[in-house]
């Protein structure tokens, strides 16, 4: 069942989609020998460390003692594995990385489960997200489930350093960089796959509270037949100013709009999900944005698409990837339509919103009496964690890379 709301922005998506250019070719597809997990080289640190308190874990300034690593060349292909003590990298100065962004990474989690094993949450997806974006700047593509058994060597030379509790987790951090020692543009004949590993606590030093959004239309995230889809660190520091002169208004994000008609995209480096209750049908919706190339196919954005989906009774919810504009959110909170708001993603996982900044003043968002979220929000923030810490099985999104008895 559709509002008119949704019904209007189904037709604007066709419109728009039938624009957009598909640009996305496998320019890069890797050459020579393949990724091999079997052939890993394992060097110990001689110096391990012991692990800090949960209370002085800030997320990502901790690293764990080893790092992996794997060069690749256009001529011979994957090296063997290795797995080192963590330490800096050696490029030259006019290794292409520094000069033309040919860099992509990927963000996931390992968790600690109660029969005291480690379980990444959906590594497949990382590893497929890896490979597009890798391909789409002309870096060489790999074997993704190889990558994931070498994570989990990985996380078996440091897992007394994955933090155990509600919250806590192991932050993984693959990057993929082109090294080729030359300056001009050109596809690089050499590259470098990492791993580096951060034990984290919450996102927000406030933890699970709510936030204030600016929505922000005088910058630009992502844009039709761009690289919005992709997770390449290009996309990133151009948002870090805006962010900031948000930051001076008194807002913790941006909530990106795009186009004439002030879409909603995406919130700050999160993907966004809005509840709303038609105040004629009683019908409720859950809405975020459809994946038109400028929105990056968030892994946690899916997770709460397939559970909502599950779990929700389809005669109270319809769950819609479409177009949803700050006009629709701004009168629809006016008409008390507007139940909840939250940013989804691998770092917050859940992040409510109580507040959107919107031409000199701000929109309330409902929040549960006395607490920092709505019903849905907290409800789904439960689901998923039930499955990363392994209280609940779904499919093979809890996958065990290394075992701590």
């Amino acid at each position: 069942m559709l509002s008119a709301y949704s019904a209007t922005s189904k037709k604007a998506t066709t419109s728009v989609l039938c624009r957009v250019i598909p640009l996305y070719r496998t320019f890069a597809s890797a050459t020579g020998a393949p990724l091999d997990a079997s052939k890993l080289k394992i060097t110990k640190n001689p110096n391990p460390s012991k692990p800090k308190p949960n209370d002085q874990l800030v997320f990502g300034k901790t690293f764990t003692d080893h790092m992996l690593q794997i060069e690749w060349t256009k001529e011979n292909g994957w090296a063997a594995p290795e797995i080192k003590p963590y330490g800096p990298l050696v490029l030259d100065p006019s290794a292409a990385v520094f000069h033309y962004g040919f860099e992509a990474f990927e963000g996931l989690k390992a968790y600690r489960t109660p029969g005291n094993k480690i379980a990444l949450f959906r590594p497949d997806m990382n590893m497929k997200r890896m490979n597009k974006s890798a391909a789409r700047i002309c870096l060489p593509t790999f074997n993704g489930d190889e990558v994931i058994k070498l994570m989990g060597k990985l996380i078996e030379q440091d897992k007394n350093l994955v933090p155990q509790g509600q919250g806590y987790s192991l932050y993984l951090r693959p990057t993929i960089i082109g090294t080729t020692a030359a300056l001009g543009v050109s596809t690089p004949d050499r590259a470098l796959l990492y791993v580096i590993a951060s034990p984290v606590g919450p996102y927000y030093k406030t933890g699970f509270k709510a936030v204030r959004l600016e929505a922000t239309d005088y910058a630009t995230r992502a844009w039709p037949g761009g690289c919005g889809d992709k997770k390449l660190g290009a996309n990133y520091a151009p948002c870090i100013l805006p962010q900031l002169q948000a930051a001076e208004r008194g807002y913790q994000q941006n909530l990106w709009l795009f186009g004439p008609e002030k879409n909603i995209t995406e919130v700050g480096t999160m993907n966004v999900f809005f509840a709303f209750k038609d105040s004629i049908t009683g019908m409720k919706e859950l809405v975020t944005a459809p994946l038109d190339g400028t929105i990056l196919e968030g892994v946690t954005r899916d997770s709460i698409l397939a559970l909502t989906r599950q779990n929700l009774d389809p005669k109270e919810w319809d769950i819609n990837e479409r177009y949803c504009t700050i006009s629709e959110v701004e009168e629809r909170a006016k008409k008390g339509e507007l139940l909840e708001a939250f940013g989804a993603g691998t770092a917050a996982v859940v992040s409510p919103i109580k507040e959107i900044g919107w031409k000199g003043s701000d929109i309330e968002v409902p929040l549960t009496p006395g607490e920092q979220s709505g019903p849905l929000t907290k409800q789904i923030a439960s689901w998923i964690a039930d499955i990363q810490y392994g209280r609940t099985k779904h499919g093979n999104w809890s996958q065990i890379v290394a075992d701590l008895n």
